[in-house]
């Protein structure tokens, strides 16, 4: 008892590091809860009186059990109807839950993890890993079963990847805000020209609407001011809030959530909008105050 009562006080320091891997391994806040809980169970059931940095062994655990739940969601998952949006992380403004701080660090918006998900089970566990946590090469070719030549080059093309398709957003959100509330603004008038000014040429809009049926990508400042505009919806109360550290909105309508966004806005232009307006999921979304 006193073994696992140890065990147990030990594994809950390290939760929410761990949470933090699973999440930006799977990109689904209840699958990474799940992991967590398999790797308790696993590592409840092992012999650790040998184990030497209890962390990285914990954090191997829960990297297969993400390996493995990502493959078997590709092997299962149909043909999406578009889109697939991550669960974002929702703060107020002023406000940055601690809980939310560990899962997204400094570096980890909704549209980084987009992208995430374009990769294979393989190429992202060896970048996450790698890029984000700092985990040696021969440490992660074993959850691979390859050699750390190999998961270097996994990693190397993850990265060639991530660079083309998750642009870094501008650092200062007073100056991200100024584009957002533009942008807002300019769809509630359904003003065109002022979208597009604030719109890149090559901006991207994803939609996940989920059983909703309208999830879609759209291209092109042109394509996406037209679409912003559209789907304008009458009573819709909408908020400021950080999705996964960077200026975004909360939409409610008659006090429930009807959709989220995260806006990446570089030198002063949208680049990229991820929105979340699928009902079952919103519902099970942690909300700041107000939301």
């Amino acid at each position: 008892m006193d073994e696992q009562r140890w065990l147990a006080e030990r594994f809950e320091e390290h939760r929410p590091h761990l949470r933090a891997v699973a999440y930006r391994l799977l990109g689904s806040l209840s699958e990474a809860d799940d992991a967590v809980q398999e790797t308790w169970l696993r590592a409840s059931r092992s012999n650790t009186t040998e184990v030497e940095n209890l962390g990285g062994w914990l954090t191997t655990i829960a990297a297969r059990v993400s390996l493995n739940l990502l493959r078997s969601r590709r092997t299962r998952r149909e043909e999406p109807l578009g889109p697939h949006v991550p669960d974002p992380i929702i703060d107020a403004v002023d406000q940055t839950h601690p809980e939310h701080e560990a899962l997204i660090g400094d570096s980890l918006g909704l549209a980084l993890l987009v992208v995430l998900e374009k990769l294979t089970p393989a190429e992202r566990l060896a970048f996450v890993l790698h890029e984000t946590f700092a985990i040696p090469f021969d440490e992660i070719a074993p959850i691979l079963d390859r050699t750390p030549a190999a998961t270097r080059q996994l990693a190397s093309r993850a990265r060639r990847r991530v660079r083309g398709g998750a642009p870094a957003p501008d650092g200062d959100l007073t100056a991200q805000w100024e584009v957002v509330d533009a942008f807002l603004a300019a769809a509630r008038d359904g003003d065109l020209n002022r979208l597009v000014s604030v719109l890149h040429p090559d901006v991207v809009l994803r939609a996940d609407a989920g059983a909703m049926g309208w999830s879609r990508e759209v291209q092109g400042a042109e394509a996406v001011a037209g679409q912003a505009v559209s789907w304008t919806v009458p009573d819709l109360v909408t908020q400021r809030v950080l999705v996964n550290g960077v200026a975004g909105y909360l939409a409610t309508r008659g006090g429930e959530p009807f959709s989220a966004g995260a806006f990446t806005v570089r030198d002063e232009k949208v680049v990229a909008l991820d929105i979340l307006a699928d009902p079952a999921r919103l519902a099970r979304l942690e909300l700041p105050a107000g939301g």
